[in-house]
C-alpha cells in the first residue's frame, strides 16, 4: 500500500486524510502531535531527520501545513524551509506543496492562470513563490471553505457583511473537499509544475452576497469601504483552473453558491 505522508494535519490536512485513509496508508504530522499524529516541526531540519529514522519513507508527500497565523518568519520556517527539509529526507518521494494565489498581485479584473505574472506586495506571497521552487508540484488554492467554515457565509449570517465599492472585487475560492481531491490527484499522478485549484466560476463579492441573499431570503450587506486590512492582500482577479481540469481533475461544487446547503453552522 503506498505511503502517503501529510505534513499538517489541520482544515485541509484532515480531509485529505480522510479521503486517502482507504486507499493509502496515511502518515500525518503536526507540530505538538497527539491525536493519532506524529510530532515533527517542519521549520527544524533536525525534526524531520530525526522523523526519517522512525517512519518508513514515503513515495507521496502533502504539504498542507499552516503557518498559525504568522508572518515572514514563520512562512520561512514552514513553508521555504519546510518543503526543502522534506525533499533532502525525502528525496525518492513525489512532494506536492499546497501554496494560495495570493501570489498573483493582478488588481483590474484580469483572468489569470499559471503563466500570470506573479509580482506580489507581500513578503508572505513572495516566501510562497520560494516553496514552490523546490517542490514537484504546487496546488495555488483559492480561500478553503466547507461544512462549519466560511467567513463570507458566516458574516453574511451574522449580518456583519459589508458589500466593498461596488463589489467587484471577484472572489477566488474551493471547497476544501474539492481542494484535498485535487491535491491527491496532483500526488498519485506524480504531476510536475504549477496549477491553480479553484472553482469553475470565480465570482464578484456582489454575485456572490446577491446569490446567498436570494438562496436564503436575507437582505443584501450595506456598501462600504474596501477593506484593506485583511490577511491577503486586496487583490481582483480571476484565477482560471483550466491546467489541472485539463488533467482530468474537476470540482464536485463548481461554485460557492454550489456548496451553500452543505455549509451547516460556520465557525
Amino acid at each position: 500500500m503506498t505511503h502517503l505522508l501529510i505534513a499538517g494535519a489541520g482544515f485541509l490536512g484532515q480531509e485529505i486524510a480522510r479521503l486517502a485513509a482507504p486507499t493509502y496508508r496515511v502518515t500525518t504530522l503536526t507540530k505538538s502531535g497527539g491525536d493519532s499524529h506524529l510530532a515533527c516541526d517542519l521549520s527544524s531540519e533536525a525534526a524531520i531527520q530525526e522523523l526519517a529514522g522512525r517512519i518508513d519513507p514515503p513515495e507521496l508527500i502533502i504539504h498542507c501545513a499552516s503557518s498559525g497565523r504568522g508572518g515572514p518568519e514563520a512562512y520561512q520556517g514552514v513553508f521555504v524551509n519546510g518543503t526543502r527539509f522534506l525533499k533532502n529526507a525525502f528525496p525518492e518521494a513525489h512532494l506536492v506543496f499546497t501554496s494560495s494565489t495570493s501570489v498573483y498581485h493582478q488588481t483590474e479584473g484580469e483572468k489569470v492562470d499559471e503563466t500570470s505574472e506573479t509580482s506580489p506586495d507581500r513578503e508572505t506571497s513572495r516566501l510562497l513563490l520560494l516553496a514552490e521552487k523546490q517542490v514537484d508540484a504546487a496546488a495555488r488554492l483559492g480561500g478553503l471553505y466547507g461544512p462549519g467554515r466560511s467567513v463570507i457565509y458566516r458574516k453574511f449570517l451574522e449580518d456583519s457583511a459589508v458589500i466593498e465599492e461596488d463589489g467587484r472585487r471577484i472572489l477566488n475560492q474551493i471547497n476544501v473537499r474539492d481542494a484535498a481531491r485535487a491535491c491527491l490527484f496532483l500526488a498519485e499522478g506524480r504531476h510536475y509544475g504549477i496549477y491553480n485549484v479553484t472553482d469553475d466560476h470565480p465570482m464578484s463579492q456582489l454575485e456572490t452576497y446577491r446569490g446567498m441573499a436570494e438562496r436564503l431570503g436575507k437582505p443584501l450587506p450595506p456598501v462600504g469601504e474596501r477593506n484593506l486590512s485583511r490577511k491577503r492582500a486586496w487583490t481582483h482577479k480571476s484565477v482560471q483552473n483550466t491546467k489541472i481540469r485539463e488533467l482530468g481533475w474537476a470540482p464536485e461544487f463548481p461554485s460557492f453558491l454550489d456548496a451553500l446547503d452543505t455549509l451547516g453552522s460556520p465557525s
